[in-house]
């Protein structure tokens, strides 16, 4: 906290919080938001307490991505990120959790998190977060399995990963280090799995291709990926491994050339050019092959990743920019964060201008490659959705003060609202935001204040059972449950939404 308000300028910073607590005291408050309506009347949640008072949630995984039938009324598997050395499992049938440890390769690496920084008037000088495997995000396979990001040891790469290596990926770009790795945890035989892997990593997610692969975001300056099928049946995480720096087609010859110019050189259109991803935050494989994922930043970007024959030899990206004038200022969105793909491979993103973003590479009506394509090439391919707050005060631009996290796309309708349906983790609405249609269904939940997720997930139960045979799950994701309204002792929570065909349903 003390970091961010140093890079927004402290002195200010802290003015304007003091303005707006003083306005508070005196009696000032917010608009009224509106009552529910339409379908907003026909929600139902449920909800479950999960982990302890000392953790909290970042995400939680109810089902494979792919085929949200598999694991039907089976366990919930959550992540606690930095604060505790566990996967909290919640079966939400017989309403039992359950805590499966985790271990680290290396003993004597170290937790994530330092000791406080002041003291805390809740927990005083106690460091209540000791994680060390610092889990971010559980992906279940076709099987069960339960695949996370987190770390297996410090953040030296083995000799495997480096220059002078003979592994495919590091021929052609080695690294030095990662900061996290993978893991798998087998329900069937409650064994757990570390996976070393030169690349760090943040989010997974699989594709739909004969490998089981497993995509990764936060590999640094490469996109990395784990062939899944092959590591059950070998066991060896180097093997099974590869990663690929970012390399834009600049020439427009359709190939990938070992000779590119580097992110920090000018664009030559006789050769390709590598783009760093530093801040590549999704990932989202479409069912075409192509991975997509968003970048942080002014204006931000998705990017589409076509992995080719042999990916670290051959993988070619698109980056397409959020729009710009000729001054550098928004054309309306700017700036992502968590991001999804649909059926039909458009891009769905959440954004800090208080929009969703929808981007669809079939409207570009340049070329998607060559000299020119290097961000701002297809503006036309943007689309954008107000999300449903009001806009800051006195500022007249487009979007609203929303700041959702992520979206998630509801590809199979497990919700019940249709398929592809995106949904935006809604942050100050402490709502998911459905978008149907061009308009939004918003799913507030209403005790305790403070809703506040990172991720969601869904999965069909039972697809005869009507309304109740699917939902969507998302987990209470705040750093501090105890700063909700119910206090100290509060622990993360899950929660169940479900779309009655009505108010009176049962």
């Amino acid at each position: 906290m003390v970091r961010t308000l140093a890079g927004l300028g402290m002195e200010g910073t802290i003015r304007m919080f003091a303005d707006w607590t003083d306005r508070i005291a005196a009696g000032e408050l917010p608009p009224a938001p509106t009552r529910p309506q339409g379908l907003e009347r026909n929600v139902v949640i449920t909800q479950w307490d999960w982990a302890d008072p000392t953790a909290y949630l970042h995400d939680l995984v109810s089902s494979d991505r792919r085929d949200p039938t598999v694991n039907a009324y089976g366990k919930l598997y959550g992540a606690l990120e930095a604060s505790a050395d566990y996967l909290p499992v919640l079966d939400p049938v017989n309403h039992t959790l359950d805590q499966i440890p985790l271990t680290m390769m290396d003993p004597e690496a170290g937790p994530v998190s330092g000791p406080p920084l002041a003291e805390s008037p809740f927990w005083g000088d106690e460091a209540i977060w000791d994680s060390r495997a610092n889990v971010h995000n559980p992906m279940l396979d076709e099987e069960g399995r339960v695949w996370i990001t987190a770390r297996v040891r410090g953040r030296d790469n083995p000799d495997w990963c480096r220059e002078g290596s003979d592994h495919p990926s590091a021929q052609v770009f080695p690294l030095q280090g990662s900061g996290r790795q993978l893991g798998v945890y087998d329900p069937a035989s409650g064994e757990y799995t570390h996976i070393d892997t030169c690349f760090g990593t943040h989010h997974l997610m699989f594709a739909e291709d004969e490998n089981n692969t497993l995509w990764t975001s936060g590999g640094g300056e490469v996109i990395g990926w784990l062939n899944a099928n092959e590591f059950l049946q070998t066991g060896d995480a180097a093997a099974s491994q590869g990663w690929t720096p970012l390399i834009l087609d600049t020439n427009g010859n359709g190939v990938r050339d070992a000779d590119y110019v580097e992110p920090g050189d000018a664009v030559d259109p006789t050769r390709d050019k590598r783009i760093d991803p530093g801040s590549y935050y999704a990932v989202a494989p479409a069912p075409d092959g192509s991975v997509w994922g968003s970048m942080l930043g002014y204006p931000g970007s998705v990017v589409r990743l076509a992995p080719g024959d042999n990916p670290s030899e051959t993988a070619l990206v698109e980056y397409y920019e959020l729009p710009v004038d000729e001054n550098g200022d928004p054309i309306e969105g700017f700036t992502p964060r968590g991001a999804d793909i649909d059926r039909d491979g458009v891009a769905w993103v959440a954004l800090a201008s208080g929009h969703m973003g929808r981007f669809d590479r079939r409207e570009c009506t340049g070329p998607l490659n060559g000299p020119q394509a290097t961000g701002q090439h297809c503006p036309e391919g943007w689309s954008f959705y107000t999300e449903p707050l009001p806009q800051f005060k006195n500022l007249d631009r487009p979007g609203s003060s929303e700041g959702s996290y992520y979206t998630w796309v509801d590809q199979f309708n497990t919700l019940g609202l249709g398929e592809n349906i995106p949904i935006n983790t809604g942050n100050q609405s402490e709502a998911l935001l459905v978008l149907r249609d061009g308009e939004w269904v918003r799913m507030r939940v209403p005790y305790p204040l403070g809703f506040y997720t990172k991720w969601m997930d869904g999965r069909i139960d039972d697809p005869d059972a009507g309304w109740k045979g699917r939902g969507i799950w998302a987990s209470f994701s705040s750093r501090t449950p105890f700063h909700m309204e119910t206090g100290e002792g509060t622990t993360g929570q899950v929660f169940h939404f479900q779309m009655r065909p009505n108010p009176l349903s049962n």
